[in-house]
């Protein structure tokens, strides 16, 4: 026990470390935890004494990410994503299969070996991907929930991928019993979770959370999934398929959300070992002489998913732009590809050289996620050069009613919430408006109420010329995408010189680049609604309205005052808690306001 808890101590402070060091270089955190691995395993410095420790441990974080796989993945949840579910998901799976399929044949490998380099490279990272889409608020973007459904498809695949590995390898599962009472069991196996998900697990979930002890509710979340993950094993089955279905039983509830917070700090503490131990596995010697092997399957992985990702999309008649920035999402290994490596290793289907390239490609290729997502509209705007078809570039198949000859309109960019309620009071003042949306649902809903709606991607110079923006009296640009409102509003002011536009972004810090693009106003919802939550705070405490609402003024005035001076000199924007700017620390005035000067 000494021994095994020296190496748990190793383990956990080179990983904190090394993850440290790779946070402040803005590099997913699973690539640090697999450099740690490299670090500490037997192929570098030897730290650790029991591996066989660490890998129960991993074992043990297997069985928590299926399970909170489970509980992430309601059938609510996918019913809003069916179409990416169905479509684009099973497409960019088969065509990034059929694609390592035809290298694993043309390196020498077998069926079963090229089968398994197939499955491997068709997962992405569901981990990296939305950590970089939420940090660059594009998670509710059509990119975003494009990404997340094709994600999703991919996470559902893991199962029955792991239940096929020990058949290719020609094992035949051990099933206690024979082939009718298996049928039996298997559809009584069935009616019990859906009698578990129903009835049973909500009650006995509601029971533990009368209790008022989250120590209480944690036990039995955590039983459940032990139980069914074994009633999986016993029936022959795998644990990680019983962890799965216990999760799922529990995400039919009203406590899935609750449980998965849970659940989660142990998850991702168990899920760290695995990680460690999956690098503890690679060999540096080997990779230094075969390194550039190792680059050339990294770009060669980079290139092939983002067009099979790319080509997904497209298939949904998303324009070029929403469907290359999924594709670009999307070209990275996923983490449940390693614990699929590791079964395939484990019955003999993994040779180890192509194990060890395999390892270095997938942690190579989720250390440029992030960068490779933030060049999107950079390559997007290297293809926009190119004489592609129109209807690549704007999405296809939708037919939208022949543009009237808009004048003197208002231009509304997105048809979210927002949208809505500026379309409502446009409607209210007999003001004519244009709508752009790029949710092709949307638009087909619309249509048929008689909405002035277009599909087409506001990006593109043809798409503003349909809806009249050169002759638009104002242009409110209201999506959820901040790459592509400052693309649009840049667009706009090159077409539309005297235009005013307002932007909507969710960020102060993107402020400062819209004016700068353009914009006569910036709306920031974070500035917007700390505004609103002390208007209604004072409102309940019964401050006098009339002081309040001038101290509104006050406030907005001032923020704005300050945004719109640090176009002119950034040193003048707020920087530390006091509100001072960097300017007024060394002493120097700031130019005035622009709107105090006009007037």
């Amino acid at each position: 026990m000494p021994e095994v808890l020296t190496d748990i101590i190793i383990v956990m402070a080179v990983a904190v470390v090394v993850t440290l060091l790779f946070s402040r270089l803005r590099l997913p955190t699973l690539v640090g935890l697999f450099v740690a691995g490299v670090l500490i395993g037997p192929n570098a410095l030897r730290l650790i004494r029991s591996p066989e420790s660490v890998e129960q441990l991993a074992e043990v974080g297997v069985i928590f990410l299926l399970f909170t796989l489970g509980l992430e993945l309601s059938f609510k949840r996918m019913a809003r994503l069916a179409r990416v579910l169905f479509v684009a998901g099973p497409l960019q799976v088969i065509l990034t299969g059929a694609v390592g399929l035809g290298v694993g044949f043309a390196v020498g490998l077998s069926a079963a070996e090229a089968v398994v380099l197939g499955m491997l490279v068709s997962l992405s990272s569901t981990a990296v991907v939305l950590k970089t889409l939420t940090e660059r608020a594009e998670v509710d973007t059509p990119l975003g929930r494009n990404a997340l459904g094709i994600l999703i498809f991919q996470d559902i695949l893991v199962v029955p991928f792991m239940l096929a590995l020990p058949l290719l390898a020609g094992d035949q599962p051990e099933f206690p019993l024979r082939a009718p009472l298996l049928a039996a069991v298997a559809l009584g196996l069935v009616v019990l979770i859906v009698v578990l998900a129903k009835w049973v697990v909500p009650r006995v979930l509601y029971e533990a959370a009368r209790s008022r002890s989250a120590d209480v509710f944690l036990m039995v979340v955590v039983a459940i999934c032990f139980a069914v993950a074994a009633l999986s094993a016993r029936l022959g089955l795998s644990l990680a398929l019983g962890a799965f279905l216990a999760g799922l039983i529990i995400s039919e509830s009203e406590y899935g959300h609750h449980s998965l917070g849970l659940v989660m700090p142990f998850r991702n503490l168990l899920v760290s070992f695995f990680f460690v131990s999956v690098g503890m596995l690679l060999d540096p010697g080997f990779l230094a002489d075969k390194w550039w092997i190792v680059i050339l399957g990294t770009i060669g992985l980079l290139l092939v998913k983002t067009i099979t990702g790319t080509l997904a999309v497209l298939a949904l008649r998303y324009p070029l732009r929403v469907s290359l920035g999924t594709g670009m999402a999307l070209n990275q290994v996923g983490e449940f590809s390693f614990v699929l490596a590791a079964v395939a290793a484990s019955h003999s289907m993994l040779p180890e050289y192509l194990r060890q390239e395999f390892l270095a490609v997938a942690v190579l290729t989720m250390a440029v996620t992030p960068v490779v997502i933030g060049q999107t509209a950079q390559a997007y705007a290297v293809l926009a050069r190119l004489r592609l078809p129109t209807w690549l570039k704007q999405g296809s198949g939708l037919e939208t009613p022949s543009a009237p000859a808009y004048s003197d309109h208002l231009l509304i960019i997105g048809y979210g919430i927002n949208g809505r309620n500026l379309a409502r009071a446009a409607r209210e003042f007999d003001l004519p408006y244009a709508i752009v949306e790029m949710n092709p649902q949307t638009v087909r809903r619309e249509i048929a109420q008689n909405e002035p709606i277009h599909f087409g991607d506001a990006t593109n110079e043809a798409v503003l010329h349909q809806v009249g923006a050169g002759r638009a009296r104002a242009a409110a640009v209201v999506i959820g995408d901040p790459v592509a409102t400052r693309s649009i509003v840049a667009l706009l002011r090159r077409v539309a010189p005297d235009l005013h536009i307002v932007a909507r972004t969710r960020f102060l810090s993107e402020v400062q680049p819209l004016y700068a693009l353009g914009a006569s106003d910036v709306v920031p919802e974070e500035f917007e609604t700390s505004i609103e939550i002390f208007h209604r705070m004072a409102h309940y405490l019964g401050l006098p309205e009339e002081e309040v609402l001038r101290l509104e003024e006050v406030i907005r005035a001032d923020h704005y005052a300050v945004l719109r001076r640090a176009q002119d000199d950034p040193t003048c924007a707020y920087e530390n808690a006091e509100g001072e700017s960097r300017a007024e620390r060394e002493g120097r005035p700031c130019p005035p306001d622009r709107s105090e000067s006009s007037q």
